[in-house]
């Protein structure tokens, strides 16, 4: 079982900025995948980015050149850098854990409320 736990959400106008954080805890592999989905009302849930152990990454298009995704292994954290948030970008977001994609080990926080807004 693996523990995840959101924070920093809030609401900024168009153009400002957020940074996200999920902290993991629990029975967590060696290597891993971790990243941040969001959904809107309405909507189903998608990929914002994820990153691997070992570093590497990959982001929805919409979201490519605004939001950086990084981890610190050592403290099991995964942040997500919001920068130049527009009004689509409204969502809950929700910080995944997957330890194996053909198991039952991946895992999903609660969720954060992102609201942008002018």
């Amino acid at each position: 079982q693996v523990h995840l736990v959101e924070s920093g959400g809030g609401l900024v106008q168009p153009g400002g900025s957020l940074r996200l954080s999920c902290a993991a805890s629990g029975s967590i592999r060696s290597i891993n995948t971790m990243g941040w989905y969001r959904q809107a009302p309405g909507k189903q849930r998608e990929l914002v980015a994820t990153i691997t152990t070992g570093g590497g990454t990959n982001y929805a298009d919409p979201v490519k050149g605004r939001f950086t995704i990084s981890r610190d292994n050592a403290k099991n954290t995964v942040l997500l850098q919001m920068n130049s948030l527009k009004p689509e970008d409204t969502a809950v977001y929700y910080c995944r854990y997957v330890g194996s994609y053909y198991s039952s080990d991946n895992y999903w926080g609660q969720g954060t409320q992102v609201t942008v807004s002018s």
